[in-house]
C-alpha cells in the first residue's frame, strides 16, 4: 500500500497539464510565501484517468536515458508523466512553498509489477507531508500509478525549499547551487567500484528536455544557466538518476524499490562515474566525478528486488 495518502478533495483532469506555464505560474505565485514545517498543506488529490504512453514516446525516453528496450517501461518513465501534475499542486496559491528554487533531493520509486509502453495508467498526485530540513522545509510529493484499479508503480519525491533555519542555515554559504550535499539515511558517502565511465555532452539538458517536458533555463545553456547561479547548463537529476537505474536494475526484474539522494549538480559538458556494489537483495549506486572533474558525488542510491 502507498504511504502518506491523505483526505481532502480529488480533483480529475481530462489532460495532462502543460509543464512550463504551470511552472510560469509557480513563479507569480509564489511571491510572498514564506515557507515553514508546520504550514497547511492542501490535500487535494489530482487524478488523470487515462495516460497512454505509446512506443514512440517511450523509445526516445529510453535512447536519451541509455536503456538498452523500452520493454518492459523505464522504471523512472511514470515520474515523468506525473510531474506536470505535481507542478500544477506545487504552483497553486495555497500550496505553502515557492517553487521558484525548490531543489529535488530525492527520490523512492516502488516497482509492484512490470510497466509496458502499450499500458493505460491512472495517475494520482498528491502532497503527502511537509517536514523540516537542516537547510529549510522539504515537501513529499506522492504518485501513483494504477493499471486496471491496481497499484503497479509509486514514486515519493523530496522537494526543498532552502530558508533560514533555528540551526542558521539559509539560502547562502553552503545552501549555494554548486555545493550542497542533501542529507540522507546513508551519511557520507563510501566510494564504490567504478563500473563505467560516461562522457555527458552540453546540450544533454536540451535532450532531456525534449523528452520530458522540463525546459527550466537551468537545464539548456551556460546562458540561461548563469543568470540562476550556475556557471554552465546542469544535467536534471532525473536524468542522472535514470542512467544509473537503467545500469542498476536487471533486464526483466518484476518487482523492486530504486531510491537516490541527489547530492550535488552535474555541470555540462562532463565525464561522471557509474560505480555499483551488489548487496544481499540488490545493490547501492553512485554518480561521481572523475578526478578531473572534482571528484565530488553527484548521486547516491539503491536498488532491492524483495518487496
Amino acid at each position: 500500500m502507498a504511504a502518506d495518502v491523505p483526505g481532502g478533495a480529488t480533483t480529475g483532469l481530462t489532460r495532462a497539464p502543460r509543464l512550463m506555464p504551470v511552472l510560469a505560474k509557480g513563479v507569480l505565485t509564489g511571491f510572498g510565501k514564506h515557507p515553514r514545517p508546520d504550514a497547511a498543506l492542501p490535500r487535494t488529490r489530482l487524478v488523470l484517468p487515462a495516460v497512454r504512453i505509446g512506443l514512440g514516446r517511450a523509445a526516445t525516453y529510453a535512447r536519451v536515458c541509455g536503456y538498452d528496450a523500452t520493454e518492459p517501461l523505464p522504471v523512472t518513465y511514470p515520474h515523468i508523466l506525473g510531474f506536470p501534475l505535481a507542478a500544477r499542486l506545487m504552483s497553486a496559491r495555497d500550496f505553502p512553498l515557492p517553487t521558484l528554487g525548490l531543489v529535488h533531493t530525492g527520490i523512492e520509486i516502488t516497482q509492484y509489477a512490470p510497466l509496458h509502453p502499450t499500458d493505460t495508467l491512472e495517475l494520482t498526485v498528491f502532497a503527502g507531508a511537509l517536514r523540516p530540513h537542516r537547510r529549510g522545509t522539504e515537501v513529499v510529493m506522492t504518485t501513483e500509478a494504477r493499471r486496471g484499479g491496481a497499484l503497479v508503480w509509486h514514486d515519493r519525491s523530496t522537494y526543498l525549499a532552502r530558508h533560514r533555519t533555528a540551526g542558521g542555515s539559509g539560502p547562502s554559504g553552503d545552501s549555494a547551487p554548486d555545493s550542497p550535499r542533501a542529507p540522507g539515511p546513508s551519511g557520507d558517502a563510501r566510494d564504490l567500484p567504478v563500473r563505467a565511465r560516461w562522457r555527458l555532452p552540453a546540450d544533454l539538458g536540451r535532450r532531456h528536455a525534449a523528452v520530458s517536458g522540463d525546459y527550466n533555463p537551468i537545464h539548456l545553456h551556460a546562458l540561461t544557466a548563469r543568470p540562476l547561479g550556475f556557471p554552465r547548463a546542469i544535467a536534471h537529476g532525473m536524468w542522472t538518476f535514470a542512467r544509473c537505474a537503467a545500469e542498476a536494475v536487471l533486464p526483466g526484474t518484476a518487482t523492486l524499490r530504486i531510491s537516490a539522494e541527489f547530492r550535488s549538480p552535474v555541470l555540462l559538458p562532463a565525464t561522471v562515474a557509474y560505480a555499483y556494489e551488489t548487496t544481499r537483495n540488490g545493490g547501492t549506486f553512485q554518480l561521481r566525478g572523475t578526478p578531473e572533474e572534482r571528484a565530488r558525488v553527484h548521486l547516491e542510491g539503491r536498488v532491492e528486488t524483495d518487496v
